[in-house]
């Protein structure tokens, strides 16, 4: 459906066609959302990072040199 025919039915009040319009973008969404998360999900299983970046050994090792540090917000 184009933008425009959507306008002129909610101009006219139409709200029958509105609303099986935004069934069908919702329904479009929907399918969209599953595929984004399961090829993140599979990348993940890959060795891959969300951003598309390959982990390593190096990135997750435990007893990184971590230090807190105490700070001053100045305003």
């Amino acid at each position: 459906m184009e933008i425009n025919y959507l306008k002129t039915r909610y101009e006219g009040k139409d709200v029958e066609t509105i609303t099986a319009a935004l069934d069908k973008i919702n329904e479009a969404w929907k399918v969209a959302s599953e595929e984004m998360y399961k090829a993140q999900a599979e990348a993940q299983q890959a060795g891959a990072s969300p951003n598309g970046e390959e982990t390593t050994s190096e990135d997750t090792k435990e007893g990184d040199n971590v230090e807190d540090v105490d700070f001053e917000e100045v305003k």
